[in-house]
């Protein structure tokens, strides 16, 4: 059985290179099965992995700076506890984020926004996850202004107020919606109502992904993510199905796998 499950896999896979698709390998809070989640060394690695995209998560500090990290506090990654939204920036830079994961990245900081953008190579992407709330948008817009690589960002939120406020104040900068599971082939609920708000996708869970779900998306003029991916024949399904881009915490290994099962 296993081995059918596999041959259909290539068979889709195979299929989909035909027509010239390939979804976008987007790295999960960089190169995080390596180096520590949603830092410079993680993000960094990942472009030298050649992904095409990377995504961070982002929060807005006391003094309104925009700091890269998933949590809304530091006790995960820092070990120790700091609200990133009732502390100030400085404070947070002190913190060391890249000791939790090895040794070897010892002295990681909590980046800037600022100093993310200013490694994305040319022809590569940045996805930018709000993980707080609209207050962040007028300060990522002017982030967005000064980096000089505005062609370069996305935003993606699971709140939709985020991201419909996002494309109504930066319109040229892609937003996505992100969700949990789908629920349902049938349910369009949520390509309806990000069509409503002008929006560039829809990002969910991989599980329950269909084709058919694709396509209705693409049929309403959008692109549709998966996250987060780290099996490859799973992958090389979605692609199959026509998925638009695929995030996974191991961007250069998923390449090579997804090249074997096509067999490049």
């Amino acid at each position: 059985m296993r081995k059918f499950i596999i041959f259909s896999v290539f068979i889709i896979f195979a299929m989909n290179l035909v027509t010239g698709q390939s979804p976008v390998i987007i790295a999960h809070r960089g190169a995080s099965f390596e180096a520590p989640e949603n830092t410079l060394a993680s993000v960094n690695l990942a472009w030298e992995q050649n992904a095409d995209a990377v995504e961070i998560d982002v929060y807005l500090s006391k003094d309104n700076k925009i700091m890269v990290i998933h949590d809304k506090d530091t006790k995960r990654t820092a070990g120790e506890k700091f609200v990133v939204k009732e502390s100030l920036s400085s404070d947070l830079r002190k913190l060391d984020v890249g000791l939790f994961k090895s040794p070897d990245y010892k002295g990681e900081k909590i980046p800037f926004l600022n100093e993310v953008i200013e490694t994305i190579p040319e022809g590569k992407k940045l996805i930018i996850e709000v993980k707080c709330g609209t207050e962040i948008l007028p300060f990522l817009k002017e982030s967005f202004r000064e980096s000089g690589k505005i062609d370069r960002l996305v935003i993606i939120s699971f709140d939709f107020d985020v991201v419909a406020g996002a494309k109504k104040i930066m319109p040229d900068v892609p937003a996505y919606w992100l969700h949990f599971n789908l629920e349902g082939e049938y349910n369009t609920k949520w390509i309806e109502k990000a069509r409503e708000a002008d929006l560039d996708g829809l990002n969910f869970r991989y599980k329950g992904i269909t084709e058919k779900y694709i396509k209705s998306v693409h049929d309403a003029n959008m692109e549709i993510y998966a996250w987060t991916v780290d099996d490859p024949e799973q992958a090389a399904k979605l692609s199959g199905f026509g998925i638009d881009g695929i995030t996974t915490n191991r961007p250069g290994w998923m390449r090579k796998e997804l090249n074997k099962i096509s067999g490049r």
